[in-house]
């Protein structure tokens, strides 16, 4: 079941988090430097893979860290974005619909794999991504939409306010 909530989705109490990157991020901007700066080690783990691993639009990056207060924080990295080129200087590119429709095939996946209970995401690819909501939503909603737990979409950022997601305890 989606459910539209309007908050801060660092305050968000579902299993995992997603939202989407370029495929070399600088994480400097949105959502992705949120999350940087709360959970630096995420970044430098992704940096990490990417060397190993050179990540594809499309695919996705899942992490666990730990919370201020000591509990489990699963974040999905969708790689939603492609680079300009491979120079160290270069910028991510706009999202395509095709690699976000890719990336949320691939969460799905994961869910189900995975057993994940709740997920919270923000308009994905709507902000740095250059995407149309319009366009986007549809997606969320045959990927998502199915799997049986709540997914939260955070139609609307309200800075350090907790949203009323309606998860049980």
């Amino acid at each position: 079941m989606i459910r539209e909530v309007e908050g801060d989705i660092l305050f968000s109490q579902a299993q995992l988090i997603a939202h989407g990157i370029a495929t070399q991020d600088p994480f400097d901007s949105g959502l992705a430097l949120a999350l940087r700066e709360r959970f630096p080690s995420m970044v430098r783990d992704y940096r990490h893979a990417t060397h190993s691993n050179h990540p594809k639009t499309g695919e996705i990056w899942a992490w666990h860290g730990v919370n201020e207060d000591g509990s489990t924080r699963g974040i999905v990295n969708l790689l939603t974005q492609g680079m300009q080129s491979q120079a160290k200087s270069a910028r991510p590119v706009k999202a395509n619909l095709e690699d976000v429709n890719q990336a949320l095939r691939n969460l799905a996946r994961l869910v189900r794999d995975e057993g994940v209970r709740s997920l919270a995401l923000p308009r994905l690819a709507t902000g740095v991504g250059g995407l149309d909501w319009v366009d986007v939503k549809p997606l969320i909603q045959q990927h998502l939409g199915e799997l049986g737990i709540p997914v939260l979409v955070y139609e609307v950022y309200r800075k350090d306010l907790e949203a009323d997601e309606k998860l049980a305890a």
